[in-house]
């Protein structure tokens, strides 16, 4: 089914509750990603390193798995609204104090701060959306749920390219953050547009009670797996992300123009590709949709690192974000399918950012690698996204499906 189509089938209700998930998700990747296009002059102000810096990029990403457990937790218990609201407001206060950092080491709290409030936004979103759409149009509105991601890093992209060399340098940096205080807003959309999930209400009028530590144990298998295959979406994602604008400035010696539009159109292909693979998804499976889009990946590398040509690089940036975020693009649908019902806020939520807290230090060690080899980038991120495809195809295949999974059907754990 066409996204035109599918959008089509939904109530007013439904759409609002995509729309606050979509966006919900766009800004928190803005407020993520504002500070990879700014990593060399924080090294610069504060008379540091860039792979200085790289550590608050992994203490953020440390520190989902806490925000998703934290957050899950509540939603589970308290709704999926209300948490989604204070969530938002969470982050766009821990992004508007990050402009303010007097220092490098208040800047990487701040950041780890943020990375909580990251932790949980994803979880509670997906979570409120799939259970309040239709079963069959999973898959479509999964690719448009999870295209907020590259939507929010195609926004800062934007804000990079047009607004950041009109800023006096000395503070340049620090509006770009200040700016990601905007998505605290969103929070009145939510307040006056959407509804509470109609599987917790169900739930919540049943006075079912959720054990989360039984609901683990009873399930740790597929807890374990889960966050394993996250962790190689994770180590995919970012490790053809976080350090490419670096290696577009400092190796490639690109200018500020030429690496916010490479970044401009990588993001629209991390868009494109989600739709894409989500949608197809619902035909294939959505193991097999990850598992393709994964394996396309490989031939896109060399394209990618090695092209002659900003055009070149552009192209092969395009080709490498549509595939990763392609499978990217299956993942809501796929990890609210597979989890148990009763803690749905909690589980998609904690094993996506286990995954994250296990390649949390990929930004540092990519780094490490380029300094290690005579600042070479792109034999850094070529190295990591082709092994990762590899395993993360593996791993996929060897795991569970539970494609058009009925929700709040299944009995709750005594």
């Amino acid at each position: 089914m066409s996204l035109r189509a599918a959008l089509r089938e939904l109530t007013p209700r439904q759409r609002h509750v995509i729309i606050a998930g979509y966006l919900g998700w766009t800004l928190d990747a803005f407020d993520f990603f504002v500070l990879v296009f700014v990593m060399k002059d924080i090294a610069a102000e504060f008379t540091t390193t860039v792979k200085a810096v790289t550590y608050a990029i992994t203490l953020t990403l440390a520190m989902r798995p806490l925000g998703a457990l934290i957050f899950g937790a509540l939603a589970d218990r308290f709704g999926r609204r209300p948490v989604l609201m204070a969530n938002v407001l969470f982050y766009s206060v821990m992004e508007l104090a990050s402009g303010f950092a007097p220092s490098l080491s208040a800047l990487i709290a701040l950041r780890a701060l943020y990375g909580v409030a990251m932790g949980g936004e994803w979880g509670v979103g997906a979570s409120l959306v799939m259970e309040t759409i239709p079963e069959k149009l999973r898959g479509t509105v999964s690719g448009l749920l999870q295209a907020g991601y590259p939507s929010g890093y195609l926004l800062a992209s934007l804000v990079f390219y047009f607004l950041y060399p009109h800023i006096d340098p000395h503070y340049a940096w620090r509006v770009m953050f200040m700016a990601g205080a905007a998505p605290a807003l969103l929070v009145l959309y939510i307040r006056r547009f959407t509804e509470e999930s109609p599987v917790f209400t169900a739930r919540r009028h049943r006075k079912e009670r959720v054990d989360i530590v039984k609901m683990v144990k009873d399930h740790a298998g597929l807890f374990l797996w889960a966050a394993v295959m996250m962790a190689g979406f994770n180590f995919l994602s970012h490790g053809t992300q976080d350090v490419y604008p670096t290696f577009l400035q400092q190796q490639r010696h690109l200018t500020h123009d030429q690496v916010g539009g490479i970044a401009i159109v990588y993001n629209i292909g991390a868009i494109l590709g989600g739709l894409f693979f989500g949608t197809l998804s619902e035909k294939i499976g959505r193991r097999k949709a990850i598992v393709l889009a994964a394996r396309l990946v490989l031939p896109a590398i060399p394209f990618w690192v090695h092209a002659l040509t900003p055009v070149g690089l552009a192209c092969g940036a395009f080709a490498v974000q549509f595939f990763v975020q392609g499978a990217w693009g299956v993942v809501p649908a796929h990890l609210n399918e597979i989890s148990p019902d009763a803690v749905r806020g909690t589980f998609p939520g904690v094993v996506y950012q286990l995954g994250n807290l296990i390649a949390s230090g990929n930004a540092t060690m990519q780094a490490d690698i380029a300094t290690r080899h005579n600042g070479d980038y792109g034999f850094a991120l070529a190295l990591v996204a082709g092994c990762v495809a590899v395993l993360l195809t593996v791993i996929t295949w060897l795991g569970a499906e539970k494609h058009g999974q009925a929700f709040g059907v299944t009995p709750a754990p005594e």
